[in-house]
């Protein structure tokens, strides 16, 4: 085989991959706004549930049950 053969069949091999290096590097970014969305809402479920928490023990401090 050839230089020029070899770089034929390189220049082949790239051109059909790029299309599919592209569509990884799309799905990729998309999955990645994805993770960052349910961090976010991960983030504000945790604030809401520690805030519940804490009014709940408000309440329960300001009303003492007797067991």
């Amino acid at each position: 085989m050839t230089i020029d053969e070899r770089l034929e069949k390189l220049t082949e091999r790239h051109e059909t991959l790029t299309p599919s290096v592209e569509m990884l590097t799309k799905d990729v970014r998309d999955l990645t706004a994805i993770v960052k969305d349910i961090a976010l809402g991960t983030a504000r479920l945790l604030n809401t549930v520690e805030a519940h928490e804490q009014r709940i023990s408000d309440l329960e401090d300001d009303h003492p049950t007797h067991q």
